[in-house]
């Protein structure tokens, strides 16, 4: 690891003053697990690191009556054991308590969780040039490829990493962007790039700009996150699901289902979606949805059970909101 200016931020304002006009110059230190991992690797080589991990104006859980806010410095840990979010919005309890080990997740922020780099072993590999580190292709399409995209790839044919960005979007979140003039607010959707747009970067974040607050509407409806892994400690997706849905009587009246680990952004089935509204839950029509989950699906040479693995789990998802059915606690982590 090179030499770098620690610097630790007295304000979100002092942060973005001490950010350069670039992405490499300097870099923001929320819970560092990425930021670090990056640095050793000499993946990244900032001159300056800038820590917002003490300022108290981006953590913390606040339920406002008429949404959720959660500040983008609050550890994972916080909210897989908040109360509101666990009985109202359990798709994001249940994905915050199943990211990494209990060390991670008191680290860890949700801000962090929605910003880091994907995991893919070309990209993480020093000496590998690949596309998405400016070289001139992506080896994952003829190489190694067991833990790559089925769905949206190419060029880049990485997945998302975060388990919270799933969660969040079925939940119809907002993220707040603040930069030198200012803040804005938009749909989390709308915050991660494909390698379609642009195969150097996963979200629209420019220089001079960070994560300040995730929002989440009051929602009636009932919601789960199923996260399918090779071993049950500490470890990525490779395939997830976040479902929410919102019922009339017996039926379904809205669904959000978004996929994580399977595509280079958290993915919404949208097949999916449409054809659950208006429909009873039946072992029939969860069958349906998982495969319509993976239409369009282009799996490549090593990871074709993510096909069958995506369809398992949507199809056990929305079985588990299936009206009457007894709702999945979510394990309480420490």
């Amino acid at each position: 690891m090179n030499k770098f200016q620690y610097i630790q931020a007295q304000s979100v304002a002092d942060a973005l003053s001490r950010l350069g006009d670039d992405f490499n110059s300097a870099k923001i230190w929320a819970g560092g697990l990425d930021l670090i991992g990056e640095m050793k690797e000499y993946l990244i080589e900032p001159q300056t690191v800038v820590s917002i991990s003490r300022l108290e104006e981006l953590k913390g859980i606040q339920d406002t009556g008429g949404s959720l806010k959660i500040g983008a410095v609050t550890p994972l840990s916080d909210i897989a054991h908040h109360e509101t979010v666990r009985q109202q919005y359990t798709v994001l309890a249940q994905a915050a308590a199943s990211v990494g080990s209990p060390q991670i997740r008191h680290v860890g922020t949700l801000g962090g969780n929605l910003c880091q780099r994907p995991r893919c072993w070309y990209y993480r590999d020093e000496q590998i040039e690949c596309l998405k580190k400016g070289g001139s292709m992506c080896y994952s399409l003829t190489g190694r490829n067991a833990y790559h995209a089925i769905l949206g790839g190419g060029p880049c044919f990485i997945v998302h990493p975060s388990d919270c960005a799933p969660a969040l979007i079925a939940l119809e979140a907002k993220i707040t962007i603040q930069g030198m003039d200012g803040a804005r607010q938009i749909p989390l959707e709308e915050f991660f790039v494909s390698p379609q747009v642009n195969w150097l970067r996963e979200n629209i974040l420019k220089p001079r700009e960070l994560v300040t607050e995730i929002e989440i509407p009051v929602t009636a409806a009932k919601s789960t996150y199923i996260k399918f892994r090779e071993r049950e400690g500490f470890d990525w997706a490779l395939a997830s699901v976040a479902a929410a849905l919102e019922f009339q009587g017996t039926a379904c009246a809205k669904a959000s289902v978004v996929l994580g680990g399977v595509a280079p952004i958290p993915w919404r089935a949208k097949k999916t979606e449409a054809f659950l509204v208006g429909k009873e839950i039946t072992g029939d029509a969860a069958r349906q949805a998982g495969e319509l989950a993976v239409d369009g699906a282009f799996p490549l040479s090593d990871n074709t059970e993510k096909v069958d693995i995506t369809k398992a789990i949507v199809q056990q998802a929305v079985l588990s909101l299936k009206p009457g059915t007894t709702a999945v606690e979510t394990p309480l982590v420490y």
